[in-house]
């Protein structure tokens, strides 16, 4: 499913008013949290195509990062008393030197084996949290103050979630520009094949960092904003199936397809609440979805737009209308 530019903006449009409007006819409060969740999701979504749409890495610990921004805003609001917008620089840091120490030696790594790495960093940083003191050890911690915005305290749920259609929308647009930036078109050519593209002179260990540590700061300040929204963190938050759920939104939507993340995070984090009706089976019938979403739509429920990534070559003098060019000599050979 791919939507030409003419109707692209229609449908964005569409969609922000939805989004806009959907605490408004739905204001009951479990509607109004379950979209403050699918917010979240949608954001890490968007972080980790960066990682495994845009440049092909199996990332498995994407949670981690997650963990990282949402216990530097909770260790420095509550045992530092920071503001949440001071804790923000060194949850970004904190991450992107995480990012360095664990990418730089393991990024020469291809499939499988950096996926092992990635699952173990993100256990290693959540066993680490549920032993800390500093962080509360298992019970977490608690009473983290909200978020101030000026004089403003944001409190209400709805506030949250109209902050979390704000990053859906930031993040998008970073991405777009992303995509089809230098680094963007050579994340596709580590994608595609790592090989060719070292041998076209693409410094491939660089940009697949490049990728990791972008993916990793955007979930830390997603991990910030999450602190102080639900004021309580703990080391269960942050375990192998929040990343594994993240990871199935993007490959459902469709691998390097922003609006197919987005469309895949919605349907991860509603269907579960939709077939609440039959708990005993919930997850059962969850996982039976996915595999026949998965089987009739491989390439994801929105694929990527390859043809959209590069722009097309500008025409050249003596082209053929089939794209090859004729010789210096003239002979159209």
């Amino acid at each position: 499913m791919n939507i030409g530019r003419k109707q692209r903006l229609p449908v964005v449009g569409v969609a922000l008013v939805a989004a806009a409007l959907f605490p408004l006819l739905f204001p009951d409060p479990y509607y109004v949290e379950l979209g403050v969740q699918i917010g979240f999701y949608m954001v890490l979504a968007v972080g980790l195509n960066m990682v495994a749409g845009f440049c092909g890495l199996l990332d498995l610990g994407y949670a981690a990062f997650f963990a990282i921004g949402a216990y530097t805003t909770g260790v420095g609001m509550t045992r530092f008393h920071f503001s949440f917008w001071l804790t923000i620089p060194f949850a970004i840091l904190f991450a992107a030197v995480a990012g360095v120490i664990v990418g730089g030696p393991t990024l020469r790594l291809r499939s499988d084996y950096l996926a092992i790495v990635t699952l173990g960093f993100g256990e290693i940083v959540r066993i680490t949290a549920n032993n800390l003191a500093i962080t509360g050890g298992a019970t977490g911690i608690f009473a983290i103050p909200p978020l101030r915005l000026g004089s403003h305290l944001i409190t209400a749920k709805i506030d949250y979630y109209y902050l979390m259609m704000f990053l859906v929308v930031l993040g998008v647009m970073g991405a777009y520009s992303l995509r089809h930036s230098r680094v963007g078109r050579a994340w596709h050519f580590i994608r595609e094949d790592e090989d060719a593209a070292l041998a076209m002179g693409v410094n491939t260990a660089l940009f697949k960092l490049y990728a990791y540590i972008t993916g990793a700061v955007w979930a830390s300040m997603v991990g910030a904003v999450y602190a102080v929204s639900m004021t309580a963190i703990a080391p269960e938050s942050f375990s192998y199936s929040q990343s594994v759920l993240i990871l199935i939104a993007v490959i459902l939507g469709g691998l390097g397809s922003i609006p197919g993340v987005l469309i895949g995070a919605v349907l991860v984090t509603a269907l579960p609440e939709i077939l609440r009706e039959v708990s005993t089976f919930r997850l059962l019938i969850f996982g039976i979805l996915m595999v026949v979403f998965m089987i009739l739509r491989p390439q994801g429920l929105w694929p990527e737009n390859v043809r959209g990534v590069f722009k097309p070559m500008p025409s050249v003098p003596g082209a053929r209308p089939d794209g090859a060019t004729y010789s210096a000599g003239g002979d159209g050979d």
